[in-house]
């Protein structure tokens, strides 16, 4: 059987995050959103979006790319979210039988206004 490899980046609320003025927060949102629409835009991810209800509140969202995870590690280390400590990644590979996964190219909103307005 053959099989496709993606790379996952989950990206995890640290414990000792540091607490910011919600002004902050909103822009700092924005920067993240910018620079992982940033990252759509170069082709290296190709799914992205925040996790809801989930059972561990620290697991704020997931990525899926098509690059290796040196690379990975790299593109999300400029994350201005994770630059100010306020997310973490965990990065790991992800085998799925060949064809079983398919990822559509879609418009992702660049800040939070442009993800609440619905368009």
């Amino acid at each position: 059987m053959r099989f496709d490899q993606h790379t996952v980046v989950l990206l995890v609320r640290p414990a000792d995050a540091p607490e910011l003025p919600q002004d902050a927060l909103d822009r700092l949102q924005d920067a993240h959103l910018a620079h992982q629409a940033g990252l759509v835009d170069a082709g290296h991810v190709i799914a992205a979006g925040p996790l809801l209800g989930q059972d561990d509140e620290q697991l704020r969202g997931i990525a899926v790319l098509g690059v290796d995870p040196t690379m990975a590690r790299e593109l999300y280390a400029n994350d201005p979210a994770v630059r100010a400590g306020r997310l973490a990644v965990q990065v790991m590979s992800w085998m799925v039988p060949e064809g079983n996964v398919r990822f559509e190219s879609v418009p992702v909103p660049r800040s939070m206004l442009e993800a609440a307005s619905g368009d």
